[in-house]
């Protein structure tokens, strides 16, 4: 806390345009964002140039420009990317004054105010596990009442189950909790009878309902966990500025058993504060919202958040599924700012066990996101709300884009080019230069624990760290030719109205059967036997080149076995490898889940 009370909050000059809270100048943010602007679109022009001079070498054929055009599409993401971890790196380690010019709220988390607004603790859940789901949230309520503020918090289960031995578990569950808590009156169970609009529908039941009696709500997922400080913190910042709509500190991944779990959150955990302290720089007011570990203010939540249905049917029509980023952008439309913390504060999640689950909630937010081609026009949003929505439609469809760039890659040695006249040096240059941007996210928050005094003790020491940095990295590159082959599959799907199912979530760690991996993953293997063939044929050295990109898919049903094997898990957790903070050091509340 002794961080935040050095922190004061930024006060805009007299006289100039400030955003709703009165934290920032808009001109100063307009800076900002103009110069990210320039940075972005001088080096997307400079990449786009440079592969025009490799393509156009030999003259242009029809391969040449599906694979230019694919480039253009695949490539802002990774410039975005870059950009974003290189200026958050910058404002970590090349400023003292960081934390002020990217959150200039964050000094009202340290108040010691009493905290006077009413806040709904709210707990969603459809076919999920209630044992485990109540105990996170006993654990939340319990954290709570530690910091001496429990009495202004009440907490809801807000059901949309539709099995019925899983709803009579979660009405024993409550019974059971209700009989034993001093506040039973505090302790809240509602099932709706029809799953309406999904998450995003039960959180605006609430809304008009119970929530009425509330200032605050605090959505929880079925694996979230929270600190009461951490909470207590977020729902100051909210009493000290009234304007701001949503506040959310970094989500964590929990200590995991799963072996695949472990080292995807070890790569989110560095790789994810670098690049929100750089985008949360310019973003500024217009920030994203997760859906949940999030502090929301109800009232404007309520009043002028509610989503459209949109025309026609799923995919694209119906119900939003992605809905958090949309009421984000319906938040700042009403003149309530959408803040960033980008910290990591006492919040926590569980992270998909295995590559299928890892892969089916990439398909719903997949879906849920080219949902808003739908909500472009919404009147009254503002330019950053808009982009925002763009920029999550951009992030899927440059996964075909990029697939397709190396299905064709074969095709290049088959157009009747003169090869001997090729630039190999620009286009290796080019690979490498893409491949460190692709990768700037996770570097810049390697150096960014390498840099922090303690940083790597936080991780086991420099070996373990070190060790395990170098397996995420193999690691994503795997995991990521595998998941961008069936998004891309998916995507030609949605073109022909396949959609996903909306149930519960397998979150406990599981092995694989081998068959199981043959049937769902013989699709990426075949792709990549094929082009990895084509390329042995024709030029072993690219073959050999391209391996980052396209070895995952030689090797996606070993990988999608070998990372969920309880073996392999032991064997990560004996050698202390790819462990995050709380591993080494847990504090209280993962202490309570681990007991």
């Amino acid at each position: 806390m002794t961080e935040y009370a050095r922190v004061a909050p930024a006060v805009p000059e007299l006289g100039t345009e400030s955003t709703p809270a009165g934290l920032q100048s808009a001109a100063s943010l307009r800076n900002r964002r103009i110069a990210v602007a320039a940075l972005n679109i001088g080096t997307y022009l400079a990449l786009a140039l440079w592969m025009g001079d490799i393509l156009g070498s030999g003259g242009w054929s029809l391969v040449d420009a599906i694979l230019f055009a694919c480039f253009l599409v695949a490539t802002p993401w990774t410039v975005l990317g870059f950009w974003n971890a290189a200026i958050g790196l910058w404002l970590l380690h090349g400023r003292k004054d960081g934390v002020e010019q990217v959150a200039p709220f964050a000094a009202a988390g340290a108040s010691t105010d009493p905290i006077r607004l009413r806040t709904a603790v709210l707990m969603t859940l459809r076919n999920e596990d209630p044992e485990r789901a109540f105990r996170r949230l006993r654990t939340v309520k319990r954290s709570i009442e530690e910091t001496g503020e429990g009495e202004r918090f009440a907490y809801f289960i807000l059901s949309d189950t539709s099995t019925p031995a899983v709803a009579a578990a979660e009405e024993a569950a409550v019974a059971a909790w209700r009989a034993e808590a001093a506040d039973p009156e505090r302790i809240l169970y509602r099932r709706r009878l029809r799953n309406t609009g999904f998450k995003a529908g039960n959180l605006r039941d609430f809304s008009e309902t119970f929530g009425r009696d509330y200032e605050l709500m605090l959505p929880l997922d079925a694996d979230s966990l929270m600190s009461g400080r951490a909470i207590v913190r977020l729902v100051h910042v909210m009493q000290a500025h009234p304007r701001i709509g949503i506040v959310q500190s970094l989500v964590v991944g929990a200590p995991a058993d799963s072996g695949f779990a472990r080292i995807f959150q070890f790569g989110m955990r560095h790789g994810m504060r670098a690049y929100t302290m750089g985008s949360s720089w310019w973003i500024g007011d217009c920030g994203p919202f997760w859906g949940h570990n999030a502090v929301v203010r109800i009232a404007p939540f309520r009043d002028q958040c509610g989503l459209p249905i949109l025309p026609g049917d799923p995919p694209l029509g119906g119900h939003v599924l992605s809905h958090d980023q949309v009421e984000a952008a319906l938040m700042r439309k009403a003149g309530y700012e959408v803040r960033v913390l980008p910290q990591e504060e006492g919040s926590w999640e569980d992270n998909p066990p295995t590559l299928f689950q890892f892969s089916a909630r990439d398909l719903r937010w997949c879906q849920g996101n080219m949902q808003y081609l739908r909500l472009l026009d919404l009147p009254g949003l503002r330019f950053m709300s808009r982009f925002q929505l763009a920029w999550a439609i951009l992030m899927f469809v440059g996964v075909p884009a990029m697939t397709l760039m190396i299905a064709l890659a074969p095709a290049k040695f088959l157009d009747g080019e003169d090869l001997s006249t090729f630039p190999a040096g620009l286009a290796i240059g080019l690979y490498l230069t893409f491949l460190g941007m692709y990768l700037s996210p996770k570097l810049a928050g390697l150096a960014d624990i390498l840099l922090t005094r303690g940083g790597v003790a936080r991780y086991g020491g420099a070996v373990r760290f070190l060790v395990s940095a170098g397996i995420e990295i193999v690691f994503s590159f795997l995991l990521g030719a595998v998941t961008t082959f069936r998004i891309a599959l998916f995507m030609i799907g949605l073109l022909f109205g396949k959609s996903v199912a909306w149930n519960g979530q397998t979150r406990d760690a599981h092995g694989i059967a081998w068959r199981d991996a043959v049937e769902g993953l013989w699709g990426p293997f075949l792709f990549g036997s094929a082009v990895c063939g084509a390329l042995a044929l024709l030029s072993p050295a690219v073959l050999a080149w391209s391996l980052p990109l396209t070895l995952g898919y030689l090797v996606a049903m070993p990988f999608a076995v070998w990372t969920a094997s309880p073996n392999f898990s032991e064997w990560l957790g004996r050698h202390a490898l790819c462990g995050i903070p709380e591993e080494f050091d847990p504090p209280a509340e993962i202490r309570a889940l681990q007991g």
